[in-house]
């Protein structure tokens, strides 16, 4: 089953284009230009008051609707900021310096990066991980959580530079022995494209993801699960976080903060992806989609597509240069091939139209659902000719 007629908005700009790319930039669905507008016409009608608004319906009913795809017991868990990297600096200035972190070797630019600028500059000390070999992974993970004191283990759900999904988020959370260490999954590949269910480790674990990708609601749209107890007073900390005091007089002493998760709010932002994440969750309910039909019919789109890839039997390209290999079975919504040229492959096959994108030597190859299998065999055909 297709839903493309929910995407026609976005596949109409360029009915030539066929993307694959769901993973990077996830087509919004046509309920999300109404949502646009509704934002901008709120603003115009409201001004000054519009955060109100904001304050009053729009941030809980996104709340909601992320407590209610993950499983978590209470949206007071739940804030939100532009961008996941934000989240993570208020969530390391909770934490002592030099910050000592367990991490992989396969985490996304934003963290990996900053970890990295962090060890230059003295003020953190990290141990990563390697992802491979993947049968593997799980088990030293595990070990290494165990084995030594952290103030911070930082791992992803499902590997962006892979696909890797880790099946078994619980056990790791568990392995960590001491009650202080800060433990953050990075749920974006994860988030509304794996069936997740953080009730067993919403009081111990952040977590934190946003809507460009299979939330299909753009940029602008992040959020972090705040586990209650921990990170209670970030140093690096916004307004909003106090905008409960701002109509009382100032008070001496120590700078407030509230208990639940807006104790990790930031400044000013741009509320539109909010309203765009809430008309993209409206209308999954109202289709009756779940993240496990979701998941579903892109796994299958999946098994056909390396079916039909195997058999053109392409030179480089085909389930032998799969990555993870084709016998590890969790994976997320993305396809990755390791392939000596895989910028070479990405451009030659943008030149027919064909969007997919590549990381270093990695092509990554994602379906949706405004996929179907006649997308698959076009996808086969403009890879062959």
């Amino acid at each position: 089953m297709s839903y493309q007629q929910h995407f026609i908005r976005f596949l109409a700009q360029d009915p030539e284009r066929l993307h694959v790319a769901a993973h990077s930039h996830h087509p919004w669905p046509d309920v999300t230009f109404d949502a646009q507008q509704r934002a901008w016409l709120d603003a115009a009608a409201r001004h000054d008051d519009k955060w109100d608004l904001l304050w009053g319906e729009v941030l809980p009913e996104a709340s909601r609707h992320v407590t209610g795809q993950l499983g978590l017991p209470d949206p007071a868990t739940v804030t939100f900021a532009p961008n996941t990297h934000e989240l993570v600096l208020r969530l390391l200035s909770c934490l002592p310096v030099p910050t000592r972190i367990l991490t992989t070797d396969s985490e996304f630019y934003s963290f990996a990066r900053q970890a990295r600028r962090l060890e230059e500059a003295g003020l953190a000390v990290v141990e990563r991980v390697a992802a491979e070999p993947y049968g593997t992974f799980g088990d030293r993970l595990l070990y290494a959580a165990t084995g030594s004191d952290h103030d911070l283990v930082f791992f992803s759900q499902v590997h962006f530079n892979s696909g890797f999904a880790m099946a078994d988020l619980d056990a790791v959370i568990a392995a960590v022995p001491a009650d202080e260490t800060f433990v953050v999954v990075d749920g974006y590949h994860g988030f509304m494209a794996l069936p997740t269910d953080l009730a067993p480790i919403a009081d111990r674990a952040f977590y934190l993801a946003g809507g460009y990708k299979y939330a299909m609601s753009g940029e602008g749209v992040c959020f972090l699960h705040c586990p209650p107890g921990y990170g209670e007073r970030p140093v690096n900390t916004g307004w909003f976080a106090g905008f409960g005091e701002l109509a009382e007089p100032p008070r001496p002493g120590q700078v407030p903060y509230p208990r639940d998760a807006a104790r990790f709010l930031g400044a000013t932002f741009d509320a539109t992806g909010l309203y765009r994440f809430n008309a993209v969750q409206r209308l999954l309910r109202g289709l009756g989609l779940s993240v496990a039909a979701i998941h579903a019919h892109v796994h299958q789109l999946q098994t056909y597509f390396l079916n039909q890839l195997d058999a053109l039997d392409l030179p480089g390209l085909n389930s032998a240069t799969l990555v993870p290999p084709p016998e590890i079975l969790d994976r997320g919504h993305f396809l990755t091939f390791q392939l000596p040229d895989a910028a070479a492959v990405t451009q030659r096959l943008r030149t027919r139209k064909v969007t997919i994108d590549c990381r270093g030597d990695r092509l990554r190859l994602g379906f949706g659902i405004y996929h179907d299998k006649n997308d698959v065999d076009e996808l086969c055909h403009r890879i062959s000719c």
